[in-house]
């Protein structure tokens, strides 16, 4: 069976290095808009032909994401406050949530999804992502859908 799809969700671990170096130098055009091109792609020890290459073929996860739904399934201990922790955190970061479905926990686990509207006034989802990944007691992590 072949897949074929023009955009794909992968971890930054999987990522070649000269595509990290060309978000990087997006970064750094953004945040000082007298900064050239050549000043930056030397900065992050990359050539301008590569940049040019790939500079529309990368963006960071959280682009473009304003207005969309974002659905997160995750592990969670059976631990009381912990799913009051996770919504906090979500709310922390501005994103509206939509649904909550969790599961009985079984031996002490619970899979929670959770969907999320991200809004315009939305912190870094990378961040929040982060963030809940490092919640002690939320652990398998995983993005399902991005609408």
């Amino acid at each position: 069976m072949t897949i074929e799809s023009k955009y794909y969700l992968v971890k930054k671990r999987a990522v070649p290095e000269v595509l990290v170096k060309v978000l990087e130098v997006k970064r750094l055009l953004d945040l000082d808009k007298n900064l050239r091109i050549t000043e930056a792609v030397q900065r992050c020890g990359l050539s301008r032909s590569s940049y040019y290459k790939y500079k529309d073929d990368i963006l960071p996860f959280y682009d473009d994401l304003k207005g969309k739904t974002l659905t997160i399934a995750m592990q969670m201990l059976d631990k009381p406050g912990l799913l009051s922790e996770l919504l906090h955190l979500v709310a922390d970061f501005n994103a509206n949530i939509l649904t909550i479905h969790q599961s009985i926990p079984v031996n002490g686990v619970a899979s929670i999804s959770l969907s999320v509207e991200v809004l315009e006034e939305t912190g870094n989802i990378d961040n929040m992502i982060r963030d809940i990944e490092d919640c002690s007691g939320i652990y398998d992590v995983k993005i399902l859908a991005r609408k």
